[in-house]
């Protein structure tokens, strides 16, 4: 009796102690969201293979207003965009937040979007309280979740009858040997064939454990988030966690091997294993839950989302709250644009610049360096986060509503034995297609056809941009070639500039956009700058002035 208390006692003492460590752990965790509110995340490592797999995977692509391209992805360093905004607490979220990052929905579920986003700004207590429980799926096995959605789902073995029959005969066999102890014997072979079944499927119960292990976590997490009245009021419809409820057990049985942690569990984990080989069980539970899975497939999806925009909601809140310049866009029906104080959130104390075009596109000219290409990507990247966060970095912001092109980072692709002209060609061909949409749609090119002669280059630059500049589009282009401004001016685009200047035989840059045409040329002066030798600096004034003036 003595033993018993004193075994009894011992557990109080460890339950008393694992429950002061779990407490101070989660009075640190709440500490530590509070002072990093509004900062930066500093993740070592970011698995994009991972995170974009939901993005790459799901079937929303195809209502979308607009996906951005793998092109758009690298043009605009779409994934370091990324890295900056994330400020969510789970694996999902992540996954969530690349996706809405790289797709434009409707400006209604944008509003929606915001709405929530603004809860979260003016509720630092439930925003933490969210967290708190977001976190509880930030191992990396949460981003299996999305394997439940979107993977093919395997389909039923037709030896299933067999593997019944096996089940019947193991349970006979049990009953029969309280009559005849000799029907023992037959529990051997039913065994020896129920084990090669199982570790056989034991392959595809690994595939999904990790998907199912979070099923379980995410419908707990989702079942507190939704207990509180405001997330409840935003979103109306919660009904798939009484869904997924229905194979809860399942995924708790399926996943149960993963919670294994200890020697005691692990003794006990050898009976149920053996249990589950004799009537196959773990088997025909497979089999049932997936049958299950694909009937709620979109309820899990339904959970995937309602957790994922609830953790990019308050990552968008706490980008707000941060010591940035961050203002929310107004979309216009005309084809205006009116930027002011805008920068690029990737670079360190970025010069803030201002635009106003009304029925024109932009033509933008300056020296390497200066400050063209930066802009332009400034524009295009503050236009994606103003329709896809509801966030601009600048003071103001006002524009169409965009689908977004690029053409500016291109290569040689060795592998399908194409020039740089001709990848540029192929690239430009996708912009002047998508310039038959009717919707607005913003196109974003640097130096077009530098990859051929100067003849061709500004013939053919100057056709396609005007192509390409429709009634109801903009055309941000940078170039070296002063000539397209003449020729453009006429064609609806205004003219601007960057510039640069040489003090104390220093080339300095203020990377401050100007109106009208570059007037400058610096070139040669810079190659004196640089100490080129002086025959190769008289021979290009020579060549310029004979040529050029």
């Amino acid at each position: 009796m003595n033993y018993i208390l004193g075994v009894l006692c011992m557990l109080i003492i460890l339950f008393l102690i694992d429950n002061y460590h779990k407490k101070n752990r989660l009075k640190k965790t709440r500490k530590q969201l509070v002072e990093n509110w509004g900062k930066q995340t500093k993740t070592a490592h970011y698995n994009f293979f991972a995170i974009g797999k939901y993005f790459n995977n799901n079937a929303h692509k195809r209502k979308a207003f607009h996906i951005l391209s793998e092109k758009n992805n690298i043009d605009f360093d779409i994934d370091a965009v990324f890295k900056f905004v994330d400020r969510t607490s789970s694996k999902i979220g992540q996954q969530y937040l690349y996706y809405k990052l790289r797709t434009v929905g409707t400006i209604e579920d944008l509003l929606r979007f915001d709405a929530l986003t603004t809860i979260f700004e003016n509720e630092k207590d439930l925003s933490v309280y969210c967290q708190l429980e977001l976190a509880k799926l930030n191992s990396n096995n949460s981003y299996y979740l999305e394997d439940l959605i979107n993977e093919e789902q395997l389909e039923k073995p037709k030896y299933i009858w067999l593997i019944w029959s096996l089940t019947f005969l193991a349970i006979s066999s049990i009953v029969l040997i309280l009559i005849y102890p000799l029907f023992g014997l037959l529990l051997i072979p039913i065994l020896a064939v129920n084990m090669v079944f199982h570790y056989k499927n034991k392959h595809s119960v690994t595939y999904y454990l990790n998907g199912v292990h979070q099923l379980s976590r995410a419908l707990k997490v989702s079942k507190k988030l939704s207990s509180n009245s405001k997330i409840a009021a935003h979103f109306k419809d919660t009904s798939f966690i009484k869904r997924i409820q229905t194979i809860q057990n399942k995924s708790e049985f399926i996943a149960f091997e993963k919670n294994i942690s200890n020697e005691f569990l692990f003794a006990f984990w050898f009976l149920f294993e053996i249990i589950k080989i004799l009537f196959n069980v773990e088997y025909l539970v497979f089999y049932s839950f997936l049958g299950a899975i694909s009937k709620e497939r979109k309820s899990i999806e339904n959970m995937f989302l309602f957790i994922g925009e609830i953790d990019a909601s308050i990552s968008t809140a706490s980008l707000k709250s941060g010591n940035l310049k961050i203002c929310k866009p107004t979309f216009t029906d005309k084809n205006e644009l009116s930027v002011k104080g805008i920068y690029h959130p990737l670079i360190e104390n970025c010069v803030l610049n201002d635009v106003s075009l009304s029925q024109k596109s932009l033509l933008l000219t300056g020296s390497n360096m200066s400050g063209k290409t930066t802009f332009i990507r400034t524009v295009a990247i503050n236009s994606i986060l103003a329709q896809t966060l509801h966030i601009c970095f600048a003071d103001e912001y006002a524009a169409p509503f965009y689908k977004v092109y690029s053409s500016i980072r291109i290569t040689d692709d060795l592998l399908k034995n194409t020039s740089y002209y001709l990848q540029e060609v192929l690239n430009i061909k996708e912009l002047i297609e998508a310039s038959n949409d009717k919707n607005p749609c913003l196109f974003v090119l640097d130096e077009i056809f530098k990859g051929t002669n100067t003849v061709e280059r500004i013939s053919g630059g100057k056709a396609i941009l005007s192509y390409l500049n429709k009634d109801h589009h903009t055309v941000f282009v940078s170039t070296h070639d002063i000539e397209l401004t003449d020729l453009l001016q006429k064609e609806k685009y205004e003219l601007f500039h960057f510039s640069e200047h040489i003090e104390n035989n220093k080339l300095l840059f203020d990377h401050k956009i100007k109106k009208g045409k570059l007037q400058t040329k610096n070139a040669i002066k810079i190659l004196e700058l640089y100490k080129y030798p002086s025959e190769i600096i008289e021979d290009a004034k020579n060549i310029e002035s004979t040529y050029y003036s």
